[in-house]
């Protein structure tokens, strides 16, 4: 496979960037698929350089044993904006997703550091990441991409997209998370009403405490030590659930409530506005 050049990644990192700004699909991956993990990331830097927003947090994604690479890697990450994040409370939330695109929901158990990652540790183990003071809530991830085939494609795709990532509606947080059993944390996630996943905190490999030591870690040989305040959404709980424009979602967490949402067609709005709309 052809290395792809500097500009090559630019040109990459560009068209999604231009796609996502418009709301607009691409039929195909704009240029040659990075060669690994590591070219990837340098993808997504460039994207989020260009993006006209800041980072607030960063979604886990699971890579499967056969599309890992000499990285090691078990997962990935993507940004979440500030613009992306939207409040779970006041009803029924609508969110946006590329039409003609790649569209789903997953359900999340987010994250929120209450202290700054040392900025000069870049291994963690799940349980120095448990020692790391983090509020637990319950979410939704919103997955979407300009390109339909970004998961068929493969991790190195993912990750220079975003991660796959259009957004995270945040919920209520769930006290004194680390002394709940994880198998005690289950979820249920409903497209138009019909039960379309099932799972919890165990569905993560690892746990939760896992996919933080990944976040940490991996954000940290990047250059970006994990600060206060920052979001970890976890991993899907309960599947990657393909979702339309027009579908409702409805996630409900045993005995933490439940996240209504409605997906709209993104548009040049959305990338410039707070996305937090009412359907």
């Amino acid at each position: 496979m052809e290395t792809p050049g500097s500009q090559d990644l630019a040109k990459i990192a560009g068209s999604f960037v231009e796609a996502r700004a418009r709301g607009a699909s691409l039929p195909d991956f704009p240029g040659s698929i990075p060669a690994d993990l590591v070219t990837a990331y340098q993808v997504q830097d460039l994207a989020i350089a260009l993006w006209p927003d800041r980072v607030v947090g960063w979604k886990v994604g699971f890579i499967a044993a056969e599309r890992r690479d000499s990285s090691g890697d078990d997962r990935l990450l993507g940004p979440i904006f500030s613009a992306g994040l939207l409040d779970a409370t006041g009803g029924n939330v609508g969110f946006p997703v590329f039409a003609g695109g790649f569209a789903a929901v997953e359900a999340e158990y987010v994250l929120r550091l209450q202290a700054d990652a040392p900025g000069d540790k870049t291994d963690w183990t799940p349980a120095e990441a448990a020692a790391l003071p983090a509020t637990l809530h319950i979410g939704v991830e919103i997955a979407s991409s300009p390109l339909a085939t970004i998961n068929i494609l493969g991790p190195r795709v993912v990750v220079s997209d975003f991660g796959n990532n259009n957004g995270l509606i945040l919920g209520r947080e769930i006290p004194g998370w680390l002394a709940i059993p994880e198998a005690e944390l289950t979820c249920h996630t409903f497209i138009e009403e019909r039960l379309v996943g099932s799972g919890g905190a165990t569905t993560l490999p690892g746990g939760l405490r896992a996919a933080y030591a990944f976040a940490l870690s991996r954000s940290a040989k990047r250059g970006r030590p994990l600060k206060a305040g920052d979001l970890i959404a976890t991993g899907n709980a309960t599947g990657i659930h393909d979702i339309a424009v027009g579908q409702s979602a409805r996630i409900s967490f045993a005995g933490f409530g439940d996240i209504a949402c409605r997906a709209h067609a993104a548009g040049p709005a959305d990338a410039n506005e707070t996305r937090g709309r009412q359907a």
